[in-house]
């Protein structure tokens, strides 16, 4: 989930700074501080950080050093009674919003914008550098959302599927669950995510879940996606795999890739150059979606929960370098509205230096109206 009202409100504010209007830093970060709620929204909860793939694209497989940890269950009895959904008349401004605002409707077809506009939203998301289907407490997680009103979504390698604690998820309210094919080649895909994935395997797994789902009357949705790794066919594999899933009811979109700026291989150099040229503050280069183009709202309208119960801003943060409060000591509310969190808004304006938002995100921060 993320704050669609601070959403809405610092629209237009931005807007206007990105067409030319100079405001001073005091009065935006004031108005800012005005429509922040004073209850806090978490975007996601990395319910553990362990994974057996090798992901080419991820930090997780070159960069994270943290040590491996799992949410135990005696840590969700309290955090997830401190979350609340969207009310229903939220939500319709919020669609009308969209509507207007990026001529995307709730109907309009599956797309990685729609996705952004309509799913992730209203929903508590339950991956970050690791895989849900490695957490034996998952299942109570879902229920725990479930029982509060709150709408659950994760992302899992389709090799990890185990269909009978699949089955089990959907049963206990799971909304949304995605399964992300690179490649419809096996080696290939091996070569993308590592030699634990085959596609052959987990496409069959995919489609057994599917018709389980379908002859149970289940109510969660399939997401397929495939991450855009900038290969030279990657429309026409996106197509096959479109086509695998042609008679299926999924949901199926192509994916831009993350936070491209960890990429170490050759075809990207032009990318990084463009990037420390024309976007010195960051700015995802090649890319058509919302989330990567915009400015940077997740300090004002969203935090993350990290697998060992660290409070951070958002999930890129794979080391956890910005550590804002301790869930397992404080609640939600006095971490959001804490003076470390308060800081790092600041940072964000002021372009602070030897953090990992200024150094190392393809995301635009405020600061770069004043730089």
């Amino acid at each position: 989930m993320y704050d669609i009202n601070f959403y809405m409100k610092s629209y237009p504010l931005i807007k206007e700074m990105e067409n030319g209007k100079q405001l001073p830093k005091k009065e935006v970060m004031d108005l800012f501080e005005s429509y922040r709620s004073k209850d806090p929204v978490v975007y996601n909860i990395e319910t553990t950080n362990a994974c057996n793939m090798r992901c080419r694209m991820c930090p997780r497989t070159t960069r994270m050093d943290r040590k491996i940890t799992f949410l135990e269950n005696n840590f969700y009895e309290g955090v997830l009674d401190q979350l609340k959904p969207h009310s229903d008349k939220l939500w319709k401004e919020w669609e009308e919003f969209c509507s207007k605002t990026y001529g995307i409707s709730p109907d309009s077809p599956a797309s990685e914008n729609h996705f952004f506009l309509y799913i992730i939203p209203k929903v508590v998301q339950l991956h970050g550098y690791g895989d849900p289907l490695l957490d034996k407490n998952l299942g109570n997680v879902i229920k725990g959302l479930t029982k509060n009103g709150l709408q659950s979504y994760f992302s899992c390698n389709p090799a990890n599927i185990d269909v009978e604690k699949t089955v089990e998820m959907m049963e206990s309210g799971l909304d949304y669950l995605k399964y992300s094919f690179e490649s419809t080649d096996d080696e290939e895909f091996k070569q993308i995510r590592g030699n634990a994935s085959n596609f052959t395997q987990s496409y069959e797994k995919a489609l057994k879940i599917l018709d389980i789902k379908e002859s149970l009357g289940l109510d969660t949705t399939i997401i397929i996606t495939m991450i855009d790794v900038n290969r030279e066919d990657q429309k026409e594999e996106f197509q096959r795999l479109r086509d695998k899933f042609i008679e299926k009811n999924v949901y199926i979109y192509l994916k831009s890739e993350d936070q491209q700026w960890y990429r170490e291989d050759d075809s990207l150099k032009e990318y990084l150059e463009d990037r420390n040229r024309d976007l010195p503050t960051g700015g995802q280069h090649g890319t058509n979606a919302i989330h990567w183009q915009e400015v940077c709202k997740h300090p004002w309208m969203s935090m993350t929960l990290k697998s060992d119960g660290m409070v951070s801003t958002c999930m890129e943060d794979y080391n956890n370098e910005i550590i804002l409060g301790d869930a397992n000591q404080s609640s939600l509310y006095d971490i959001w509205n804490n003076d470390t969190y308060n800081k790092f808004r600041n940072d964000q304006f002021d372009l602070t230096p030897c953090i990992k938002c200024t150094e190392e995100c393809d995301m635009p921060l405020m600061g770069k109206f004043y730089k």
